[in-house]
């Protein structure tokens, strides 16, 4: 059945969800990353079978259960990342910037 391989994906984004929270928790910025793009496939699956999702109580409501549990750890999961992300931009600003000095400084050799 349909509805139940749909629920059966969104079980998976929640389980992958939940270790991507772990992973934010422990700064395992790679692990987290790897884990994203898990996530992508399956919600493109989702997305693809989106068209023809069942119309009984039943499945919304575990459809919504999940769904609203994934958007949970996702909102942690983005309290977690935004310093990570912040201080990657800064070195990388850093960088851009020494790499400016140093052709601006090597331009007259």
């Amino acid at each position: 059945m349909l509805g139940d391989m749909i629920i059966s994906e969104y079980q998976k984004i929640a389980t992958l969800t939940q270790r991507m929270l772990a992973a934010a928790r422990q700064s395992e910025w790679d692990t987290l990353i790897e884990l994203e793009r898990d996530c992508g496939e399956h919600f493109s699956r989702v997305i693809e079978s989106s068209h023809a999702q069942p119309d009984d109580d039943d499945y919304r409501s575990r459809k919504a259960a999940l769904i609203r549990g994934i958007l949970d750890a996702d909102a942690e999961i983005r309290l977690l990342v935004e310093p990570w992300l912040a201080q990657l931009s800064v070195l990388i600003g850093n960088t851009q910037q020494q790499s400016r000095l140093q052709h601006a400084y090597h331009a007259g050799d």
